[in-house]
């Protein structure tokens, strides 16, 4: 029985620490992701065609991407979460 209970407690520890992670490392707004990803995508790539910013509503991320040749899928360069 000690032993479920020390389980319970190391999960729950482990699960706390995630979620404050997630929280801590995030950015507040949907602005600021958006702001971070074209700011990184002029200083990294300049004006190379290639790449973009895009929003993932179901994931709540704005995504750095190099756009796929010929339907080959986007290589994602970058994820900024808020």
């Amino acid at each position: 029985m000690k032993i479920v209970g020390l389980i319970v407690v190391a999960f729950t520890l482990v699960a706390i620490g995630i979620a404050s992670f997630l929280f801590l490392t995030g950015y507040r707004s949907a602005f600021e992701a958006d702001q971070a990803c074209h700011a990184l995508q002029w200083d990294k790539f300049k004006d190379k065609p290639g790449y973009g910013c895009d929003h993932d509503i179901e994931t709540r991320q704005w995504l750095l991407f190099r756009k796929g040749e010929d339907h080959i899928a986007a290589d994602i360069v970058a994820r900024f979460r808020y």
